[in-house]
């Protein structure tokens, strides 16, 4: 989708359409362009509208790029979907991207995802670090399929939260823009549509019209991604990720590659040590927590909190409770403008013989720290060097852990001290990673 008129990023260029602007010396189109290619996604459509000649002008019919480019033009403004329902050629599964949108992405691993599910819909989705001002994805948690494991996501889209829904704590999963829809979506679609509308609107909205109204098919799915996707429609967004660009980052993310992750326990290294946590409203940020992680966020490692949970085996907290838990400490950082990649758990607990315990979850396991088992579930996932990675804790099982699993370094800081993990992630890093402060919600522009 290549029409858009880039009102917010006029300053910076207003006589090109806004996937047109140069960043890093070319547009971010033809950034697309190339992560289509390497993907092996050579027949490339571009929906045009507003200059649209200068695309034209630029991409041809795609031969220099490697790629064949066909093209689609709104005479007039069509919506987000629109165009989708004026194309007859589109006929099988296809990908669709906002051409103002930088990403570097694994389409195939994408592809995978959606061919496995059936999907009708695959939504690409991301923690970012505003979640308070962005559309957020509830998939489907079912009980655990077997004896001592975890519930189990299903990856079905349930709920579509925008940020007017009255939300409290909710996983920080947000639609990042990117999609592989079917032809039977669009379908579905009209025959929904026009018994209400007989005659087909000129304007449709994708999220209000297409995907939302079909969340109860159960035909759309979430994909979770690491990937580096980011709107760089606004002067700061765009000088950000061209930044991004040049420190190797937005190249680096592609699950193609290795990645190198930060690995932290959550309690009295994240949040505060009081015992046994139970109830969301006992989590309480420690100091400088947010801000570490903000820095971990703003450097080419993945933040990843691996911890044990013995309150799932005591019989003291339900899956829904630590969820909860899970959702607010999201949420809370979300608010300092900071995010995990990735929460692993370990339910279990080796001693048996008390009131009201979960006998399922009493027992030696592969994932209780010092055991390794969570970094390495988490390495085959999110394709992690554990070579290249550094684990964070407040105790001699977290140190253990990570020197099992192979990360490079695994390092013990003092339990619930103010700024702990700060200082280190700080001298992890180096000074040049030590960021600015959180966007506020005024400030900040939902991707």
């Amino acid at each position: 989708m290549a029409g858009g008129k880039g009102t917010r990023i006029a300053s910076v260029r207003s006589d090109i359409p806004k996937p047109m602007i140069p960043v890093c010396g070319k547009p971010v189109l033809a950034w697309q362009v190339e992560n289509l290619k390497a993907c092996g996604l050579m027949d490339i459509t571009l929906v045009t509208g507003h200059l649209g000649q200068v695309v034209k002008d630029y991409f041809g019919d795609g031969s220099r790029f490697g790629v064949r480019i066909s093209y689609f033009e709104e005479t007039q403004p069509l919506g987000t979907a629109g165009a989708l329902f004026r194309m007859p050629d589109l006929t099988e599964d296809f990908l669709l991207l906002c051409g103002d949108v930088m990403l570097d992405m694994d389409f195939g691993r994408f592809i995978a995802f959606h061919r496995a599910h059936h999907a009708w819909a695959s939504l690409a989705v991301h923690p970012n670090g505003h979640p308070y001002d962005s559309a957020l994805i509830a998939t489907e948690i079912v009980p655990p399929q077997e004896k001592g494991g975890n519930p189990v996501d299903t990856h079905r889209v349930v709920r579509w939260l925008n940020k007017e829904d009255g939300r409290r704590y909710e996983k920080n999963r947000v639609n990042a823009g990117v999609e592989i829809i079917s032809p039977e979506l669009l379908r579905a679609t009209m025959a929904h549509y026009v018994p209400r509308h007989p005659e087909t609107p000129d304007k449709i909205d994708l999220d209000r019209d297409v995907l939302k109204p079909h969340i109860g098919s159960g035909r759309i799915f979430a994909y979770d991604t690491p990937e580096y996707i980011k709107d760089m429609g606004t002067p700061d967004r765009l000088c950000e990720v061209e930044t991004d660009i040049r420190t190797g980052k937005v190249q680096a993310r592609n699950l193609r590659n290795l990645q190198k992750a930060v690995f932290l326990d959550r309690d009295g290294a994240v949040n505060r040590h009081v015992g046994f946590l139970t109830q969301p409203g006992e989590l309480e940020l420690i100091p400088g927590a947010a801000e570490a992680i903000r820095a971990i966020n703003r450097s080419g490692y993945l933040t990843v909190i691996v911890t044990n949970q013995p309150v799932i085996a005591r019989g003291d907290c339900s899956f829904e409770e630590l969820q909860a838990i899970h959702d607010k400490l999201k949420t809370e950082l979300g608010k300092a403008g900071a995010f995990v990649d990735a929460i692993y758990f370990c339910p279990h607990h080796p001693d048996k013989g008390f009131a009201g315990e979960r006998p399922d979850y009493k027992g030696p396991c592969t994932c209780r720290k010092p055991a390794p088992g969570l970094l390495l579930q988490a390495a085959r996932d999110l394709h992690i060097d554990l070579g290249r990675s550094v684990m964070i804790g407040d105790g001699e099982a977290d140190v253990e852990a990570g020197k099992r699993a192979g990360c490079r370094q695994s390092v013990r800081i003092e339990s619930n001290a103010d700024n702990a993990l700060r200082d280190y992630v700080f001298s992890l890093l180096g000074k040049n990673i030590q960021d600015s402060e959180p966007p506020t919600a005024d400030a900040v522009d939902p991707c």
